[in-house]
């Protein structure tokens, strides 16, 4: 059974940092791609960063420059590094995977989803 397991979500103040970490269990594909999505209170999920097992990466315009993803294998765990947060981050953070992804930033594309962790940027 595959798991996805958010952590390291906040509270913190604009201009912070927050590092998500997504540990995966019972996820046996050799080719794969994880992603990080987000949610804010009365908006769609959009994707903010995508990863493969190839090590390429995507970013959302709104994470480029200020969000790193980043993965280790021998761990298990996917990453987002998240830099000069704004108000405008606010949101549930989700980690999702699936094993064949065309589009690393499309909701559609995944089949497993963690429970999400809460990021909150006050101004």
């Amino acid at each position: 059974q595959v798991q996805l397991v958010e952590s390291g979500g906040g509270s913190v103040q604009a201009g912070g940092s927050l590092r998500l970490s997504c540990a995966v269990s019972g996820f046996t594909y050799a080719t794969y791609c994880m992603a990080w999505f987000r949610q804010a209170l009365g908006k769609e999920r959009e994707g903010v960063a995508g990863i493969d097992s190839d090590g390429s990466i995507s970013y959302a315009d709104s994470a480029k420059g200020r969000f790193t993803i980043s993965q280790d294998s021998a761990k298990n765990t996917v990453y987002l590094q998240m830099n000069s947060l704004t108000p405008e981050d606010t949101a549930m953070y989700y980690c999702a995977a699936d094993n064949r992804v065309v589009a690393p930033l499309e909701r559609t594309a995944y089949k497993y989803w963690g429970q999400g962790t809460q990021v909150t940027v006050s101004s």
